[in-house]
């Protein structure tokens, strides 16, 4: 949250007030750092340094265009688990040659168009897959460059709908049959045998089940050589935690370099996408009420959990500051609750703070997972995205309108 500091006692995103982008824009906004996204992925280009390397940023964790389309400035690649997503990477710039295409449920028009469009390689995830990837490359005539996600079956110490890498879950193949859904993949005259693959989960803060991951997957490949099946790179995945509320996570370079270490040349593959963009967002939202009961004191804003889901999906934490604190304001420990009609509808709990109807508070690190996630529960438009950049700042999504809500929709003329 380097980019998001106090000057004289009122937040900024770079060198703007969000008071004035709250004028500006409205209320609830979420607003973006430029210069932190572009400095939290040169910590991954600089980690690499000369070593061969492809850096995916995982388009589903933040997929705005303007976020893609600076990141494919920088030259990133992408990774994308839809074809909407591979559309939305060419739409913003990005080059479909560096986008690599995972996820467990590919139809073949998916597989189709992402072949004709020209993908790096397919991570698969089941023997069904590679059956249908192989189906589709001989229809078409093309040889699709695939790797294997193998399961291996690592603890990520992470919350449970967010862990991926155990058996218990349904993301890729296991050790053992992986290596039998190489030995038929390298047998396929349609298929390129590309790379190894695994992604063990999200917001890890520990190194060390990376790290055995790492060993799994080494070791693999080590027994794929000796029955003649060359692998060119190593998928890790990302899943590198972020310091929501103090929390020590891993230092990106030095867990790089411990990868460079033990890969013996492979060209390495790496998926960040909470660590690139997840500092550079603040969901900024207006208080309407002060609520306080005998047992409880409430601040009811016009964010709700539509806007922002993960306190209320995962219980996560995101801290809450007044973006410029009233003279008037009321000093209590308070719950921040939206207007949705749900008693889960909560941004954040047990809070103290100072706070005046008509403020605005402030919800750090949203930049991940977060208008990603959003919806339009309750007939509530989507808030509006800006980008800032030094002194700039610009829209990048417009807020939605009632009557955009339900254009699609249509009544029954009988």
């Amino acid at each position: 949250m380097k980019n998001f500091p106090f000057i004289n006692g009122i937040l900024h995103a770079e060198s703007v007030a969000v008071t004035d982008l709250m004028e500006h824009y409205g209320s609830p906004l979420y607003i973006y750092s430029r210069a932190e996204i572009e400095s939290n992925w040169q910590q991954y280009k600089q980690a690499f340094s000369e070593h061969p390397h492809l850096i995916c940023y995982s388009v589903k964790s933040n997929s705005n265009l303007a976020v893609l389309n600076i990141l494919a400035k920088l030259g990133s690649g992408f990774d994308v688990v839809s074809i909407g997503e591979l559309h939305r990477v060419i739409s913003a710039g990005g080059d479909p040659a560096r986008c690599v295409f995972s996820g467990v449920g590919k139809t073949v028009s998916e597989v189709q168009e992402a072949l004709g469009i020209g993908i790096y390689c397919f991570n698969i995830e089941s023997e069904s897959e590679l059956d249908r990837v192989i189906s589709v490359a001989e229809s078409m005539g093309v040889t699709a460059p695939i790797s294997i996600r193998v399961n291996p079956d690592v603890d990520a110490k992470t919350h449970p709908y967010i862990s991926t890498g155990l058996k218990e879950n349904k993301f890729g193949v296991d050790i053992e049959s992986a290596l039998d859904l190489y030995s038929k993949a390298e047998k396929s005259s349609s298929l390129k045998v590309c790379g190894v693959d695994y992604h063990i989960g999200s917001q890890i803060t520990e190194v060390s089940p990376f790290m055995d991951a790492l060993d799994k997957a080494l070791d693999m490949i080590r027994q794929l050589a000796s029955e003649g099946i060359k692998i060119e790179h190593l998928d890790i995945g990302g899943g590198i935690g972020i310091d929501y509320d103090n929390t020590q996570t891993i230092d990106i370079s030095s867990y790089i370099k411990d990868v460079i270490n033990r890969v013996d040349g492979l060209e390495i593959i790496v998926e960040p996408g909470r660590s690139i963009v997840g500092s550079a967002g603040i969901f900024v939202t207006k208080v309407e009420y002060l609520k306080q009961n005998s047992n409880k004191s409430f601040v009811i804003v016009d964010g709700a959990m539509n806007d922002l889901l993960r306190p209320s999906l995962y219980n996560a934490h995101h801290n809450a500051i007044v973006v410029h604190e009233s003279e008037n304001g009321i000093s209590e420990t308070w719950d921040i609750v939206g207007p949705v009609c749900e008693t889960g509808d909560f941004l954040a709990k047990d809070r103290y703070m100072t706070i005046a109807e008509g403020d605005y508070i402030a919800l750090t690190s949203v930049g991940a997972y977060s208008f990603s996630m959003s919806s339009n529960y309750n007939t509530r438009p989507r808030a509006a995205e800006v980008m800032v950049w030094e002194n700039n700042h610009t829209i990048v999504r417009e807020r939605e309108t009632i009557a955009e809500l339900y254009k699609n929709e249509k009544v029954l003329n009988d």
